[in-house]
């Protein structure tokens, strides 16, 4: 037994001795720092687990030498962390052996207390920290000892309400009682963006979409995504579709530019094998990319999605897919493909790593074969690691969709695209809008048929096989080879009408004059004039001139794919279809037509006939417009480009204006062959620039522009002919003549021959340093030419002694481009779509209004315009209003107001007067004939009853709009406006500087004498109107003393009494002048034969009934002073009232001037 308890006792001590060991562990590692060096140490002896207000800490501590013993509390909330709510340090001077100290612990009431009207301050905190430390004085590195422990919170929700200690004021408390009663909303936080919603024409160069990421409104999320830009979560999908291969090693599908102007993550990129290559700058600064084993497919809508999660990835694609002439379905590794008309997304993917990034082509393809549906699904993944984390900083420059500057994209489409700012565990992501997305690869599929069907056409042509209905072995071999290819008879039944033309074409094969160009021309020709059936005169589209234009469409001509996107989207001559419009917007975009670019760019800027309103995307594709403008001026003196006219089909002047040029030129030729100098030089510029209905002859343009330069007393004439001899452009290039006529038009103050000799020094000599004197000094003195060159020279960094300077190259880009240089709102805009450079923020809208505004000004527009007038004038209106419309499509706003006319006047309805009234005055600077049109239409609506206010209130800012821009019509329209108690806008208010204080008379004074100036004609509408509202404003200013009212009263009197008298002086004279008649008309009856008087009544007197006698002269000589007195007291009527008179006009004037 006593061994047995021996044992028991021996267990015991062994485990306490264990025990007391691991608690001195644990004691020592969580509430105990030991200094072993110095025998210093500190400890909680006792130490609250809770918070509660005024608890009690006791710490036991050692100190070897003097020291700082201290002891705080650590709070972290989502938006700080370590925030100090208590601190107490106490310095120990005479250390001494292990001793104890006792801290009261006060907590702030934020923490302690929910929010109410006594604790408005409120701290949510996650984790609170109790520590205590000693810091030896004499040691130099620190010293310190810590200990620390986790204090527990109470929950937000049930902390106690802090008890009143000041009665609150009342305003207080109803403020109080206001703000809890609100309902709080979280911000909303953009997780989930849309990068794209509308499909994309990318044409394979540097033109893609730009897109910013902002940060993030919520101080926490971004302060969350801050902390993951070294360790990345997000996601990216979207769809894609390839026309053709890659011209080049690779070209870019997206690319992310940060603010350096350096590649960052994510770097997608196809090869010219169809590759994928996936780039991404990682945390360490390095540059990692792989490349993948598989080919994209052309004419298959693919979907590529890219998860990042870490340092891995995962890439998925799909196989392209082909139907086999057995009806069987097989899934090819093939880069030429026939893909199915419908495509639906699976996307499942069980067991992946928590950290991976992903790139994804994974659809579900579903099609109809013989009546049945089918679909199939394939699916292969790769798998990549990076050495480390890849680093992704949203925020940090921005997305480009495409190609960019320095990367040209591919050739094809994007669809919908989407951004998952904080990663997503799945995607879910659909083909949309579908009808488009479809009917793009239909179309690409249905073009491959009748590319098909006119190689075998010309094949069997040219082996003298002509087609014929009666040559049934000629057609059947033409149908079994066609059937070879990727179309069946079906489908040649189905372009008939194509087969129809093409016969028509056998004589040219057959002579070796077949051309593709020849081919798309005549069809669309033959398209365009089938829309107008010749026994009607209204607009009417046929399935004949659809099929025509299609067909040219598929070739190439895409002014044929622009005229059936106008068919579909206005609805004129054809059911509305919108989707059917953007499809054929698209193809035209993607085949890069100058036309089309512009309806593309214009489209989305204005977000109109279904496009969404989107500045990002008409800035890229006004900037391919752009770029092609610019490389158009060195083409602008062939026939084939001429500078955009301004006429107006609805103004009778620009019409004759435009007729009288053969006379104008026959009027330059007779002055310049007399020697004027300035007719030669104005007879060169027209007949080389082709102005005023004249054509171009350049050679003749050449000869009158020397003739006029040689007379060296004209420097613009030596400057034109100069630059001609430089380009060496009808006559031989000579450098020495062309600085000889420079430097004398300098001399006389040329500031374009400075810029010209400035680039014949930099180019041609390669001196910079004089081309930089030569550019400052003509941009100095107002020249776009210099700025834009010293804009080049600056971006280049080639000007002596100084380092580049992009912040200076675009400061005179954009001065050059405000005075309407091609070239520098070309560079301008990209700067501004961008937003690239520091202190130039992006703003994609001014790039587009930039942009817009020089590519209007494209010659080969011009030409249009020019084609459509000499039509319109021939009388064939037909072609006149198809170029129109190609024009007005394209934003141009003289041509929308002429279709408008062309549809008034051909009575082809009322929806297409109005829709292109509509789209010209959407235009940045719409003509002030539209903007009236426009208004005189919501007026009459108005007033007759049919429209509603809102019309009137847009007829009010339409005519403000024209009179903001100087037109006297629409200043005296806001008079009559104002007239009927209609306020004006405040914009127009500040445009006429009126006040708030100016009365209704004061407003409309203002606006007729602004009118009055801006006319040419004295006696106008506004003048008039200007003077009857000043003689009102007089009278009533008149009426309103006492002493001028009376005045008032007196001069209406004295115009009674005017008219009375005169009325009596008339009356008076013609008695007398009766009087005098009958006088003399009395006196010879009254003398017998012998002049001896018989009439001795008269002579003597007269007899009256009663026997009294009158003398007769008396009664004459009375008569005749009473009308003598009479008329002299009419005359003082008239002199006093012509007095009064003078008085009143005299006030009168005194109060109008």
């Amino acid at each position: 037994m006593a061994f047995k308890f021996c044992s028991f006792k021996h267990v015991h001590f062994f485990s306490s001795t264990i025990m007391g060991l691991c608690a001195l562990l644990v004691l020592s590692a969580s509430s105990l720092a030991v200094d072993s060096s110095h025998h210093s140490f500190i400890a909680f002896a006792s130490a609250p687990d809770r918070v509660v207000d005024g608890s009690t800490v006791v710490l036991r501590y050692n100190c070897s030498r003097p020291c700082q013993l201290g002891i705080r509390v650590l709070a972290s909330t989502l938006q700080e962390t370590n925030l100090v709510i208590f601190r107490r340090t106490w310095l120990i001077r005479a250390p001494g052996g292990q001793t104890t100290h006792q801290v009261l612990l006060r907590f702030p009431p934020s923490v302690l207390f929910r929010g109410s009207l006594h604790n408005r301050e409120v701290l949510e905190v996650l984790d609170l920290t109790l520590g205590a430390w000693i810091r030896h004085k004499d040691v130099p590195e620190g010293g310190i000892l810590e200990v620390s422990k986790q204090l527990q919170i109470t929950p937000l929700s049930e902390r106690p309400i802090k008890p009143p200690t000041e009665c609150p004021s009342w305003p207080s408390q109803l403020m109080w009682r206001i703000n809890t009663r609100r309902i709080t909303r979280c911000r909303q936080e953009a997780a989930e963006m849309d990068l794209l919603d509308f499909p994309l024409a990318s044409t394979g160069e540097g033109f893609g979409v730009v897109r910013r990421v902002p940060p993030v409104r919520d101080r926490d999320l971004e302060r969350l995504r801050c902390r993951s830009v070294t360790k990345p979560r997000a996601a990216l999908s979207m769809w894609i579709f390839l026309v053709q291969n890659c011209p080049e090693t690779t070209c870019a599908i997206f690319h992310h530019l940060n603010s350096e102007k350096l590649y960052d993550s994510p770097l997608i990129q196809v090869s010219d094998a169809g590759d994928l290559i996936i780039q991404a700058h990682l945390t360490e600064g390095a540059d990692e990319a792989f490349r993948t084993n598989v080919a994209l497919p052309l004419w298959t809508w693919v979907r590529l999605d890219l998860y990042m999660d870490g340092a891995e990835c995962l890439i998925s694609f799909l196989n392209s897919c082909k139907i086999q002439n057995n009806g069987l379905f097989q899934l090819v590794n093939s880069r030429r493909s026939q893909s199915v008309p419908q495509f639906r997304v699976v996307h499942v993917w069980p067991g992946l790593p928590r950290r991976f990034t992903v790139f994804v082509f994974q659809v579900r393809l579903e099609y109809r074969l013989d009546g049945r549906d089918y679909a199939s699904t394939y699916n292969k993944t790769d798998f990549h690691r990076f050495a480390n984390n890849i680093h992704f900083d949203d925020t940090d420059g921005y997305f480009v969709i495409g190609g960019s500057r320095y990367f040209k994209g591919f050739r094809g489409y994007y669809g919908p695209m989407k951004y998952f700012r904080f990663g997503t565990n799945k995607i879910s992501h659909d083909l949309s809008p579908k009808d488009v997305s479809m009917g793009l690869a239909q179309y690409h599929a249905e073009c491959e048929e009748l590319k098909d069907i006119t190689t075998i056409f010309q094949q069997e042509v040219t082996a003298s096989h002509f087609l014929s209905p009666l040559n049934q072995g000629v057609w059947s071999h033409f149908a079994k080879k066609t059937c070879k290819q990727r179309w069946s008879w079906e489908a040649q039944r189905k372009h008939s009408t194509f087969v129809n033309f093409l016969r028509t074409t056998e004589e040219q094969i057959q002579q070796g004059n077949f051309s593709l160009k020849n081919l798309r021309s005549g069809l669309f020709h033959e398209g365009a004039g089938a829309m107008f059936p010749r026994d009607q005169v209204e607009l009417k589209m046929t399935e004949e001139s659809r099929a025509l234009l299609r067909t040219a469409s598929c070739l190439g001509n895409h002014k044929a794919s622009l005229l059936l996107a106008w068919l579909h989207l206005s609805g004129l001559g054809h059911a509305l279809d919108q989707p059917k419009g953007h499809i054929y917007s698209l193809i035209a975009a993607l085949g890069d037509d100058r036309f089309a670019l512009m309806h593309a760019g214009y489209k989305h800027t204005q977000g109109i006939d279904g496009f969404p309103k989107d500045m990002d995307m008409a800035c890229s594709y006004y900037s391919n417009m752009g770029a092609q403008n610019h490389m158009d001026l060195g083409t602008m003196h062939q026939r084939t480009q001429y500078s955009v006219e301004h006429i107006y089909l609805e103004k009778p002047e620009d019409l004759a204006e435009w007729t009288v040029g053969k006379d104008m030129l026959d009027y330059l030729k007779h002055q310049a062959e007399q020697g004027d100098a300035e007719s030669q030089r104005h007879l060169g510029a027209k007949l080389y620039w082709g102005q005023n209905g004249i054509f171009k002859d350049t050679a003749s343009g050449v000869r009158w522009m020397e003739r006029s330069a040689m007379q060296m007393n004209n420097p613009g004439a030596m400057y034109d002919y100069s630059i001609v001899l430089m380009k060496g452009q009808k006559v031989k290039r000579n450098y020495t003549q062309a600085v000889e006529l420079l430097n004398k038009a300098a001399e006389m103050g040329s500031i374009n021959a400075l810029n010209a000799l400035g680039f014949y020094h930099g180019i041609i000599l390669n001196n910079h340093r004089a081309a930089v004197k030569y550019f400052e000094q003509s941009a100095r003195n107002g020249s776009e030419d210099g700025m834009f060159n010293l804009g080049v020279y600056h971006l280049r960094g080639i000007i002596p002694e100084q380092q580049r300077n992009e912040t200076a190259a675009v400061l005179y880009f954009l001065n050059a481009s405000a005075l309407g240089h091609i070239g520098a709102s070309v560079e301008g805009a990209y700067y501004l779509s961008t937003g690239e450079l520091e202190g130039v923020p992006q703003d994609a809208e001014r790039a587009v209004r930039m942009l817009k505004k020089v590519c209007e000004q494209n010659g080969h527009l011009g030409f249009m315009i020019r084609e459509a007038l000499r039509a319109y004038l021939q009388g064939s209106w037909q072609e006149a209003f198809v170029k129109y419309v190609l024009a007005a499509e394209a934003g141009l706003g003289l041509a929308q107001s002429n279709v408008a006319h062309l549809c008034e006047e051909r009575h082809l309805g009322y929806d297409c007067q109005w829709r292109y009234q509509n789209h010209s005055i959407l235009n940045y600077d719409p003509h002030l004939s539209a903007l009236l049109r426009m208004g005189d239409s919501l007026m009459a609506s108005w007033s007759s009853g049919l429209g509603s206010l809102s019309a009137l209130v847009r007829a009010v800012w339409f005519y403000s709009r024209a009179a903001m821009r100087g037109s006297p019509q629409g200043m005296f329209h806001l008079f009559l406006l104002m007239q009927q108690g209609q306020r004006l806008p405040s914009r127009v208010q500040d445009f006429f500087n009126v006040s708030h204080h100016d009365q209704p008379d004061d407003v409309m004074e203002k606006i007729l004498t602004r009118c009055v100036k801006s006319e040419e004609e004295e006696a106008t509408p506004c003048a008039l109107a200007l003077l009857w509202v000043q003689m009102g404003r007089a009278l009533r200013s008149m009426s309103q003393s006492a002493p001028q009212h009376v005045l008032v009263w007196a001069s209406f009197l004295s115009l009674c009494v005017i008219v009375v008298t005169l009325l009596l002086k008339t009356c008076l004279e013609q008695r007398q002048r009766r009087s005098r008649v009958v006088a003399q008309r009395a006196r010879p009856s009254s003398v017998s034969h012998d002049a001896i008087s018989t009439d001795t009544a008269q002579q003597n007197g007269m007899m009256g009934e009663g026997g009294s006698y009158t003398p007769a002269g008396s009664l004459r000589i009375s008569v005749e002073n009473s009308e003598h007195w009479l008329s002299r007291a009419c005359d003082l009527a008239l002199t006093l009232a012509g007095f009064c008179l003078c008085a009143f006009w005299t006030a009168l004037l005194y109060h109008v001037l």
